[in-house]
C-alpha cells in the first residue's frame, strides 16, 4: 500500500487517497458517478439504519415514489424549477433500435415521448401530486413520510461522496394542518439530524437558519447544520425546510379543517445524503487513513494473530477463545435524545490470512479506520496478555487476557467520545469573531468567521465574489449584539457564520 499524501501537503489528494485506499468507493465508467464498495456501503448502511430508527421514533413512515417526474410538474412551482433547471437529466425517448449501418444501437427517432421525463433531482413535485389524492380532511394530517432513494443532479465538477451526479439520500416530506405545526416539524427534524451527527458521527456542528438568499427554492425558511472540516471549510451536510403552503398551492392540495372550511396544507421537507460519508472522512481522519467513530464502524476490533503454522493459529484462537466470545456477545450503547439508548453488537474480525504479513495487515486496518486492533504473538500468550492498539490516538497498551473484554468495551465508548471532543476543539479553536473586512479576509481564507452583516443580499454576494466565502447560517446560539457591517457600516444586531464551503 502506498503512503498517503498528508493533509498539509495536499488536502484534496489526501481525501481522494483515503476514499481509494480505505476501499470506500471508486469512480464509475459513467462520468461523475461513483461505485460504493462493500466497506463503504457498510458504513452507509449503519448511517441509514440509525437514521431510519430515528425517523420512525419521531412518527415517520417510509414510502417510495417514482424516479421519473413529468416535466410539467416542475413547472408548477416556479422558484423550485429555477433552482434545479440546470442540473436536470431529461428523458426524451423510450426505445433503442439496431443501427442500420451495423454500429450497435441508436435511439429510435420514432420513440419520442409526448412529454419529457425528468430523472428526480428531488421529489417534492411527484410526492405532492400523490398527496393531493391522500389528503382530504384534517383527520388525514399530519402526514409524515420519508423516502430512501437515489437522485440525479447533472454536476459538471464531481468528487466522490461530496458532489456526484447520482447519490443516495433520504428525503422527508410532511404535510400539516397549521403553519405552527410545519415550523415545529422543520426544527424538530433538524434536531434529529443534530442528534445523529453529534452522538453517532462524532461531529461537532453549528445549527442555524439560512439567510433569505440561501434558502431552498420554494421554502419559507431553511435550517441547516454546518460542521467544519479539517481544512477549515464548511460542509452543508443536511437541511430542513419549512415549505409553508407553496407546494400545496402549486398542486392544489387542500383539506377540510375543523371548521369545515377548505384550506391549503402546510409542508416541510428535509434530507441528508451520502455527502455525510465525505464529512465523516474529513472531520476525523489523519495522515494514516480513515478514523471511524465506533457507532458507525463496520468492524470494531480486528485481531491480527502472528503465526507460522496452522497449529500456531489454533493455539492463538484457543487462547483468545472465551474473551472473544464475551466480546462478541457484548454491545456498544450510545445515548441519544431521539432513541434513548441505541445498542449495537460489538463486531470482531480475526484476520487469518497467511498470505499477508502482520505489518501489511496493520496498515490496512489503520487505513480503514478500525477503532481497535489486537496483535498477538506466541510470547504474548506466555505472558498472559495481548497488545491492543487504539486507532484514534495511535496508542498501544498491553492488556491481560482476563481484562480484554471489559477494556475493549470501555475503550470503544471512550473513542466515541474522544472523536467528538477532538472535532469540537478543532471547530471552537478555529472560529473567529472579526469586526474589520481586512481581518475577515485573512481568517475566512482558512477557518470559520463570525461577523456582523447588514442583512442585504447585495453585501453577501459582494463578499462571496471577493472572498469565495458565503453565509453558512444565522446560528441559533448567536446572541443579540449591536455592531456594524464590516463593508457598508450599516447597523447589525447579531453575527452570522461565514466560511468557504464544499
Amino acid at each position: 500500500m502506498a503512503k498517503l499524501t498528508t493533509r498539509t501537503e495536499n488536502y484534496s489528494e489526501w481525501y481522494n487517497q483515503i476514499v481509494q485506499e480505505a476501499q470506500l468507493a471508486e469512480n464509475s465508467s459513467v462520468r461523475g458517478c461513483m461505485v460504493i464498495k462493500p466497506y463503504g456501503f457498510a458504513i452507509w448502511e449503519n448511517i441509514k439504519n440509525i437514521l431510519d430508527a430515528m425517523f420512525k421514533a419521531t412518527g415517520h413512515t417510509n414510502a417510495y415514489f417514482p424516479l421519473f417526474i413529468p416535466k410539467s410538474f416542475l413547472s408548477k412551482e416556479a422558484s423550485h424549477v429555477e433552482w434545479f433547471a440546470k442540473e436536470c437529466a431529461v428523458i426524451t425517448h423510450y426505445r433503442l433500435k439496431n443501427d442500420p449501418n451495423g454500429k450497435g444501437v441508436i435511439v429510435d427517432p420514432e420513440a419520442k415521448l409526448d412529454e419529457e421525463l425528468i430523472v428526480r433531482p428531488t421529489s417534492e413535485t411527484i410526492i405532492w401530486d400523490s398527496y393531493r389524492n391522500w389528503i382530504h380532511s384534517y383527520r388525514d394530517l399530519p402526514l409524515l413520510i420519508n423516502q430512501w432513494a437515489n437522485v440525479v443532479r447533472w454536476e459538471m465538477r464531481t468528487r466522490i461522496f461530496l458532489r456526484t451526479m447520482e447519490f443516495l439520500w433520504q428525503e422527508g416530506h410532511t404535510a400539516h394542518s397549521t403553519a405552527d405545526e410545519a415550523e415545529e416539524e422543520a426544527k424538530k427534524m433538524l434536531m434529529v439530524y443534530s442528534d445523529f451527527v453529534g452522538n453517532f458521527m462524532g461531529i461537532y456542528h453549528i445549527l442555524g437558519q439560512k439567510p433569505e438568499h440561501e434558502k431552498f427554492a420554494g421554502a419559507v425558511r431553511t435550517y441547516s447544520f454546518e460542521p467544519m472540516m479539517q481544512d477549515g471549510k464548511a460542509l452543508q451536510a443536511g437541511t430542513s425546510h419549512n415549505l409553508g403552503q407553496n407546494f400545496a398551492k402549486a398542486f392544489d392540495v387542500q383539506f377540510t379543517n375543523k371548521n369545515n372550511q377548505q384550506e391549503y396544507v402546510y409542508a416541510t421537507s428535509w434530507w441528508v445524503s451520502t455527502r455525510l460519508m465525505g464529512g465523516l472522512i474529513m472531520a476525523h481522519s489523519d495522515d494514516q487513513g480513515l478514523v471511524l467513530p465506533p457507532a458507525l464502524a463496520p468492524i470494531h476490533l480486528v485481531v491480527v494473530p502472528v503465526f507460522k503454522t496452522e497449529e500456531d493459529l489454533i493455539a492463538i484462537k484457543n487462547y483468545l477463545g472465551s474473551a472473544l466470545d464475551t466480546l462478541k456477545n457484548s454491545q456498544i450503547t450510545i445515548s441519544s435524545p431521539t432513541l434513548g439508548e441505541w445498542k449495537m453488537p460489538v463486531v470482531v474480525k480475526i484476520d487469518e490470512d497467511s498470505q499477508k504479513s502482520p505489518g501489511w495487515k496493520y496498515n490496512e486496518y489503520e487505513l480503514k479506520g478500525v477503532p481497535l486492533r489486537i496483535a498477538i504473538w506466541a510470547r504474548d500468550m506466555a505472558q498472559g496478555h495481548v497488545e491492543l492498539y487504539r486507532r484514534d490516538t495511535q496508542e498501544k497498551q498491553f492488556v491481560k487476557i482476563e481484562d480484554l473484554a471489559s477494556t475493549v468495551s470501555s475503550l470503544l465508548h471512550d473513542i466515541q467520545k474522544n472523536v467528538y471532543t477532538k472535532h469540537q476543539s478543532l471547530t471552537e479553536t478555529n472560529t473567529y469573531k472579526v469586526d474589520t473586512y481586512e481581518e475577515f479576509k485573512e481568517k475566512v481564507e482558512s477557518w470559520f468567521v463570525l461577523a456582523h452583516w447588514d442583512w442585504t443580499t447585495e453585501t453577501a454576494l459582494q463578499i462571496q465574489e471577493e472572498t469565495k466565502a458565503t453565509i453558512r447560517c444565522i446560528p441559533f446560539d448567536s446572541p443579540e449584539e449591536s455592531g456594524v457591517d464590516m463593508i457598508t457600516g450599516k447597523p447589525s444586531t447579531r453575527r452570522v457564520l461565514f466560511a468557504k464551503a464544499y
